[in-house]
């Protein structure tokens, strides 16, 4: 069972930002951002690629309510989710980070063709 089903599950405890039957919002542990919060589905699911569109019509609003109870909405957020081993997925169910809580800088390295992707 991976961490985030043990989340889930609530043999890992979390700081829940909001919840509903089929997801979940809290704060990372290891935040990017002042406000760096993920969003999973509470059913297991891999990654994008696996996931079915009426799950992630539903995470959408999900999400949207989440920016708005945290005021993310009204100052602009980055919503990221990385897909596999080489989009850099570290934990295999899939998530969202949600990043916001002030000017979000932008790593240009892919710009520079000395550095690596």
């Amino acid at each position: 069972m991976c961490i985030f089903c043990k989340i889930v599950n609530g043999e890992i405890p979390n700081n829940t930002v909001h919840e509903n039957e089929q997801f979940l919002a809290f704060h990372d542990l290891y935040p990017k951002a002042p406000v760096h919060i993920l969003v999973i589905p509470k059913q297991h699911v891999d990654c994008f690629q696996d996931v079915q569109p009426e799950v992630m019509a539903g995470m959408t609003m999900f999400i949207q309510e989440v920016a708005k109870k945290t005021g993310l909405d009204k100052t602009g957020y980055r919503l990221v989710a990385n897909n596999g081993e080489d989009g850099g997925q570290e934990v295999m169910h899939l998530h969202f980070h949600i990043l916001g809580g002030g000017k979000l800088r932008w790593d240009h390295s892919h710009e520079d063709p000395h550095k690596s992707i």
